[in-house]
């Protein structure tokens, strides 16, 4: 998804024009951008954590020539989503999964067999 598309989500869904939409969201990303540069961290409630981090100097490899590059030590932005945005891809992940098995091991196919249980024998406890 674009910038674009989501100012035109959001401008249909509120009723305003994708003008001042655009305005809006453009504010929002430097507010956040901003904070990040001044305070190196800014925390969305329900959202996430992103934060600015020092990644270490490193030796990586040319993958043209082979040979080895030095890589200087940077600064980074991280990103550690929230609870409900965990929940919300980890709900997508399980229905991602769902779909791909096939039908007789599905478990919202009503009256279908269940999957053979893992291990099949005794464990000798």
């Amino acid at each position: 998804m674009t910038k674009k598309e989501i100012v035109k989500s959001i401008s249909d869904e509120l009723g305003l024009t994708q003008l001042r939409t655009k305005e809006i969201v453009q504010k929002t990303f430097d507010a956040i951008v901003e904070t990040l540069v001044e305070e190196r961290r800014i925390e969305l409630r329900n959202f996430g954590v992103f934060e600015v981090k020092m990644r270490a100097a490193r030796k990586a490899r040319n993958p043209r020539t082979g040979g080895q590059v030095e890589v200087p030590a940077k600064f980074v932005v991280t990103f550690k989503p929230g609870k409900e945005m965990e929940a919300k891809v980890r709900e997508l992940e399980e229905r991602e999964l769902a779909a791909s098995r096939p039908p007789e091991y599905r478990q919202d196919s009503p009256g279908q067999p269940r999957p053979p249980a893992h291990g099949g024998g005794s464990s000798g406890r």
